[in-house]
């Protein structure tokens, strides 16, 4: 039984794999190509604990286009309202014999704690501020389809860090596809420490942009602080906002953006929008055959 609740779950091997195959499916869309029903007859329930667009929508998406059956559990008519604890809750499901389960949820780690106790792959859609694995992946496949490459690209993860589970699961991919990274945050959102070595880290903008190849903006994680005061809005933009003046630090960056975006704080209007050197709705179109690689890895290999 193959899970992926982080990018440590994945070989290097198993990365190149799963680009390629992103990398085919997006071909195969795009064109008009056949894709092959690998999943048919398979059901996939999505757990979703925290609101989701992007990564809902496109999960379900790829899983129709592969043919499966998706169950959508819906957190407001379940009986975790009725205070049933989330250990009986994963537990029903289990009982129920779904192929798949894909889940999303403010606690630390439990895709893992699902994975120990559900008979059916586990597919993490984001947990806490650890892991969004996927994510990260089709990060990787959009910056390889722009860039031709990743290895020995400058790389910079800007705004929230420390909060961003985005963020923890692109240094993990992207630290081991060779890029060099870089993390630009005021000193309340830089991680106290990192868990790949090599990342250089500044507090200023206007320093740490020059150089870049991909600037990654992040919006502020408010949902997930207990500790440190953001500025008001406004101040926050004029510090650490990407603006056009500050792209000019960088003219040969592209922005890339997980979303949502907040406009005017992190990113700026035009940036957000600009026509050659914005990736983001690349980034929600990869999202689909990225997702679709990942569900045909985990229950058909």
């Amino acid at each position: 039984m193959k899970h992926l609740t982080g990018i440590n779950d994945l070989s290097d091997s198993d990365i190149t794999a799963l680009l390629d195959k992103a990398q085919g499916y997006a071909d195969a869309l795009n064109n008009g190509g056949k894709v092959e029903r690998s999943l048919k007859r398979k059901t996939i329930i999505t757990m979703f604990f925290e609101n989701s667009t992007r990564t809902r929508l496109s999960f379900e998406m790829a899983a129709h286009k592969l043919g499966a059956s998706v169950v959508n559990w819906d957190l407001e008519t379940s009986s975790v309202k009725k205070n049933e604890t989330f250990l009986d809750t994963i537990l029903t499901v289990g009982a129920m014999k779904p192929d798949a389960v894909i889940v999303r949820h403010a606690e630390f780690e439990a895709p893992v704690f699902m994975s120990r106790r559900m008979g059916c792959p586990i597919v993490n859609a984001g947990d806490s501020w650890r892991e969004h694995p996927t994510q990260a992946l089709l990060d990787a496949l959009t910056i390889r389809q722009a860039k031709g490459r990743i290895e020995g690209l400058t790389i910079a993860l800007c705004g929230d860090v420390a909060h961003s589970r985005v963020a923890s699961s692109n240094l993990a991919l992207l630290s081991r596809l060779g890029a060099k990274l870089r993390v630009i945050a005021p000193d309340f959102l830089m991680p106290q420490k990192f868990s790949v070595s090599g990342i250089e880290t500044f507090t200023d903008m206007d320093k740490g942009l020059p150089g870049c190849d991909i600037i990654m903006m992040l919006r502020n994680q408010k949902e997930r602080m207990t500790t440190g005061n953001i500025p008001d809005d406004t101040t926050f933009h004029r510090q650490y906002g990407l603006t056009t003046d500050r792209l000019a630090l960088a003219p040969n960056a592209l922005v890339m953006h997980p979303g949502p975006m907040n406009r005017g704080v992190e990113i700026s209007d035009d940036i957000a929008d600009h026509p050659t050197h914005s990736l983001i709705l690349k980034q929600v179109t990869n999202g689909i055959p990225t997702r679709m690689a990942v569900l045909d890895y985990c229950l058909n290999y």
